[in-house]
Order: structure tokens, then C-alpha cells, then sequence
């Protein structure tokens, strides 16, 4: 009975991370750039969540020392996914995915020292072959060195505030959580967009999202950020930062397989990439297999838990 919440938890992190794959194309089908599309994906998820607060009824006040806390962390997530549709943009959905796969091992270094616990041989060795699937993948690929650059940056990022979510969640609920970071995210990216339209939009802001772009961003904001940003926030209060991450490692792989069904041909993969992805996927089956097996091995040791 003990093990049952465990494989739905795993099952719902994997239908989350699906979701997640979707945004990469959603980021290339809208049209406006990488900073405004977070700036507006912030803003709606805000509003969103507000809205369901308001209609509820639910009372959201936090002490004003966790409130700063949130609100960072909500900087570091705007950051992420502004690194991660720039990405995307100069260079490719696959790359951009690919890239995000070094989250685990950002992970297993940081997450022992968020918790002062030793770092483990066995997520070293996962995350390692993560890294080694991801140069199968791209050591023909050095033309999009840049993207892949801010891709692993992004990844980087996405291990802080996971590790970081995964101490708050267990004294906040996963939804004012999920706004107050949303509303932290919209504000940085507010705060960045003159400092952006001077040096780095050379044919200035886009402001005025398209009809199109409104209904991506709405999916973008309703689905892929307040339903599946919040979703996985729950279950970190029973997975460990590093088995989310991990298993967001399936990313590029959902997200080639709807590029395909999507785009059609022009996303089909070489060889080295399905190989590259095979490495990345044991490593993330590899996982809950070791991590029931050790359970099983310590109860046999200790059956009481004493």
C-alpha cells in the first residue's frame, strides 16, 4: 500500500513533464521575443491564480521574511525561462531540450548542500551519464554552441529554485507559492525589459502580442505554468528535488516526439540523438528502480525503522 502514492507521484511527474515539453514549442510559435513572452506568460499566470484566490475566497498573507524569499525565487525563474526560450530562438527546440537535460546534475551537487547532507556517488553517476547522452547528441553539433550554452545556464537555474522549492513547499501551499513566485518572475521581467529594448532589441519591444500569440500565451500560462508549475510543486513535498529533475530529463524527448507530430519532417533527429536520448532515459528509469531497491534493502536491515 506504501508504494502506490509513490507510482502515481511518478506518473504524474511524467504527465507534467510532458506538458513541459510542449513549451519550447509553444515558445517558437509565438512570435514575440524570448523576454516579452516571459513577461506576458508571468503576467497572465498572475492574474490567473489571483482571479481563483479572489473567487475562492482563499486567504494568501505569508510572513513578510517568506514573502521575500518567494518573490526571489520567482527572479530566478524568470531568469530560466528567459534563457530558455533565447535559447531556443538561436538555435533549436532540440537543442534548447537537450541542454536542460544537465539539470540532474546541477542537482546532485546543490541539493546536499541546500541540505547539508554528503552528495551521493549514484546521482553523481546519473547525472554524469545525462552529460554523456548529451554530448552523443551534440558532438556534431558545435554551430549551436551558444544556444546550448544558455540552455545548460537555464538548467542551472531550474536546479536553484527546485532545490529552493523544495524547503518552502512544505510550509506554503503549492498554489500561493506557485503565484507569489509568478508574481516575482513577472516583476523581474518587468524590471529587465527597458535594460533589454536598449541593448538587446534592435528593432525595439514587442508589446503587442498577435491574435495567435494570445491564445499561446493563454495555454502557455494556464496549463504549462499554473497547472503544471504548480502540480510539481506538490509533489516535491514527497519526490526529492533531484528525482524531479531528472525526470524532467524526458523533456527533450516529449518535446522532439510533438515537434515532429507538429512540424513534421524538419524535426526528425539523427541517429546520435535517438542514442543520446536512450542514454538519458535509462539513466532516468535507473532512478525509482534504485531508490526501491535501496528501501527494500534498508527495511530488510532494519524492519522497525529504529
Amino acid at each position: 500500500m506504501e508504494d502506490q502514492p509513490i507510482i502515481k507521484d511518478y506518473l504524474m511527474l511524467h504527465f507534467t513533464v510532458l506538458i513541459w515539453g510542449f513549451t519550447a514549442i509553444l515558445g517558437l510559435l509565438i512570435s514575440i521575443g524570448s523576454l516579452e513572452l516571459v513577461f506576458f506568460r508571468t503576467m497572465i499566470a498572475t492574474l490567473i491564480l489571483g482571479l481563483l484566490f479572489i473567487y475562492k475566497k482563499t486567504p494568501i498573507r505569508i510572513p513578510q521574511k517568506e514573502l521575500i524569499k518567494i518573490v526571489v525565487t520567482g527572479f530566478i525563474i524568470s531568469l530560466h525561462w528567459i534563457l530558455f526560450f533565447w535559447a531556443a530562438r538561436i538555435s533549436t527546440a532540440s537543442v534548447c531540450l537537450a541542454g536542460m537535460a544537465t539539470t540532474s546534475l546541477w542537482t546532485a551537487l546543490l541539493e546536499p548542500i541546500a541540505n547539508k547532507n554528503k552528495v551521493k556517488p549514484f546521482e553523481i553517476f546519473l547525472g554524469l551519464m545525462v552529460i554523456g547522452g548529451l554530448y552523443v547528441i551534440f558532438r556534431f553539433e558545435l554551430d549551436y554552441w551558444l544556444g546550448l550554452v544558455m540552455a545548460i545556464g537555464s538548467a542551472f537555474l531550474s536546479a536553484v529554485f527546485t532545490v529552493i522549492n523544495g524547503r518552502l513547499t512544505k510550509r506554503h501551499s503549492p498554489y500561493i507559492l506557485t503565484f507569489y513566485e509568478m508574481f516575482g518572475a513577472f516583476v523581474f521581467a518587468a524590471l529587465l525589459l527597458p535594460f533589454y529594448g536598449y541593448f538587446f532589441a534592435s528593432n525595439g519591444l514587442q508589446l503587442i502580442p498577435t491574435t495567435m500569440d494570445w491564445l499561446w500565451l493563454l495555454i502557455l500560462s494556464g496549463i504549462c505554468t499554473v497547472y503544471a508549475f504548480s502540480v510539481s510543486v506538490e509533489l516535491m513535498r514527497r519526490v526529492t528535488a533531484f528525482a524531479v529533475n531528472l525526470t524532467i530529463n524526458l523533456e527533450p524527448v516529449y518535446g522532439i516526439i510533438l515537434a515532429v507530430l507538429i512540424f513534421g519532417e524538419k524535426e526528425k533527429m539523427t541517429g546520435g540523438f535517438y542514442l543520446g536520448t536512450l542514454i538519458i532515459l535509462i539513466s532516468v528509469l535507473m532512478y525509482p528502480v534504485y531508490n526501491y531497491w535501496n528501501r527494500r534493502r534498508i527495511l530488510k536491515k532494519n524492519p522497525l525503522g529504529v
